[in-house]
């Protein structure tokens, strides 16, 4: 497994932490929001907006870290837009029956991400080894 390399890439924000705000916020939103699921009510809009404000923050970091070459989170970056496409094809129509099919999409979509984003890795960590 590969570590970390030099030092972590600097923010797009300066000194601000506004992704780990962004992410803690998120999470916030999402504990708030979840509370009515506690008590067999259906979610508020506040667990969905959590979701999403946790979402942006962890791919801005991960992106930043993955791209630079100090950590790969190819897994992680694979798997975000497979889970997209795999929410939007039941949207779109999916029942119980077909959801097992989805696998046939998903799969390969996962798969070319997984490839793309590891060369990717791979080319920025050289770039940054051959910096040091």
């Amino acid at each position: 497994m590969l570590g970390t390399v030099g030092e972590r890439p600097p923010s797009p924000f300066g000194g601000l932490p506004v992704s780990e705000l962004a992410i803690l916020a998120g999470g916030v939103a999402f504990v708030v929001g979840g509370i009515p699921v506690l008590s067999g009510r259906s979610p508020g809009p506040a667990l969905v907006v959590g979701i999403i404000v946790v979402a942006l923050g962890v791919i801005e970091v991960t992106g930043r870290e993955h791209f630079s070459g100090y950590r790969s989170h190819t897994t992680l970056l694979a798997a975000i837009p497979t889970v997209g496409v795999e929410v939007a094809l039941v949207a779109a129509g999916g029942s119980r029956t077909t959801r097992g099919a989805l696998l046939v999409v998903v799969v390969p979509v996962f798969a070319g991400l997984f490839y793309v984003l590891r060369r990717a890795f791979m080319a920025a960590r050289q770039r940054r080894i051959a910096r040091r």
